[in-house]
């Protein structure tokens, strides 16, 4: 299976193409950046594509990071999956930004849970909590960091996200101490590709995962009388 996988959900663009029956991937690339991601990922999407020297019809799937993220840049990300999607005629499916993130640890620990974070400001982060075997502990949820620190009652865990030296900054010195602590800016893009191999694309869309509303809102409409009688 040829699998093409793109996340531009938080402090990255990367894009990469995953051949499964070889087991590698075919090329990859990845910037960090915090904007920009509109401009730089399909010129990134062509390159990778141009390395692999495959076109995309050849493509099996299109994978792509769904959230919790930037509302920009997973606007972005998504955008980019269901056009190509739509004009090679392949399934779209989505991941999300927390299990990619625990991907890459899961079953190198032991029995250690694993706590994907992710800083979702204002004292807040998006979490998810998944056992050394990856079976979930606590679903995906945006909740205040010392929630995410109550944790420790699951053992001495291993901390991957961008919000990793958060939560070990403020982890009390009396609880089961870390075992690890990857403050990784974004997920490995190689991880987005395994995991949108294994996904289901019936059960997976690539739609926004989003764990809570915007913070900035479109202004509020006057009532439809008051906007009739300014006209």
């Amino acid at each position: 299976m040829l699998i093409l996988a793109i996340d531009t959900a938080l402090e990255a663009c990367a894009a990469a193409v995953l051949d499964t029956d070889a087991g590698e991937l075919l090329a990859q690339e990845s910037q960090l950046m915090k904007r920009g991601h509109a401009e730089a990922l399909m010129p990134m999407i062509a390159r990778v594509m141009q390395s692999a020297d495959l076109a995309f019809t050849s493509l099996d799937r299109i994978a792509v990071t769904v959230g919790p993220g930037s509302f920009t840049g997973l606007r972005v990300g998504i955008s980019a999956a269901r056009g190509l999607a739509l004009a090679a005629k392949r399934p779209a499916v989505g991941l999300t930004t927390l299990s990619a993130y625990a991907a890459s640890i899961v079953g190198r620990t032991g029995t250690a849970p694993v706590i994907s974070a992710i800083d979702a400001r204002h004292d807040h982060v998006y979490f998810q909590i998944v056992a050394g075997d990856g079976s979930e502990l606590v679903r995906p949820r945006v909740a205040p960091i010392d929630e995410a620190i109550a944790a420790s009652q699951f053992g001495a865990p291993h901390l991957v996200g961008n919000a990793a030296n958060i939560l070990a900054e403020r982890w009390p010195k009396d609880a089961p101490q870390p075992v690890a602590v990857d403050a990784q800016p974004a997920p490995d893009i190689g991880w987005v590709a395994w995991l949108g191999a294994a996904a289901d694309p019936d059960a997976t869309p690539a739609r926004p995962f989003y764990l809570r509303a915007p913070d900035a809102k479109p202004a509020a409409q006057p009532p439809l009388a008051a906007r009739a009688a300014t006209s």
